[in-house]
């Protein structure tokens, strides 16, 4: 474990080097933080508005494929992430890289009042950030 924490910035300068086209500096990465930000804001304020044809222009076209409508996609949002579409409170965590590219963590207080952490794994695309997944932290790797 260790030997990973010293590669994780290497690894996310060497994702910004390729993602920009040019050397990466600390606006490029402030940039990108808040521009991933912004998308994943976007996509839950989309869900809050049942715009759901809004909501999936922000996922990758890997996940637009998959689902292929924003129907499909809101079925698969309103039944397997209630915490996601309907939060009591989100929060973003960090960003940082990881095997499957860069990831966000978010965190988010579900209807229930539980809380639940989901990794959002972001790609550019065409100059845009997307979502290209999310994965939910389960409870055993919180130490919970």
């Amino acid at each position: 474990m260790a030997r990973l924490i010293p590669r994780l910035p290497f690894a996310f300068t060497a994702l910004m080097l390729v993602f920009s086209g040019h050397p990466s500096t600390a606006n490029d990465s402030t940039d990108a933080e808040n521009a991933i930000r912004a998308t994943i804001g976007s996509q839950l304020d989309a869900f809050q508005k049942d715009d759901w044809v809004r909501a999936f222009g922000f996922a990758s076209p890997n996940i637009q494929g998959m689902f292929g409508d924003p129907e499909r996609f809101s079925e698969m949002v309103r039944g397997g992430y209630p915490m996601v579409w309907r939060p009591r409170r989100v929060e973003f965590g960090e960003l940082r890289a990881t095997e499957r590219g860069i990831a966000q963590r978010m965190i988010f207080v579900g209807p229930e009042g539980q809380l639940h952490l989901a990794d959002y794994f972001m790609v550019l695309v065409d100059g845009e950030w997307r979502i290209n997944g999310v994965t939910l932290v389960e409870e055993e790797k919180l130490g919970v």
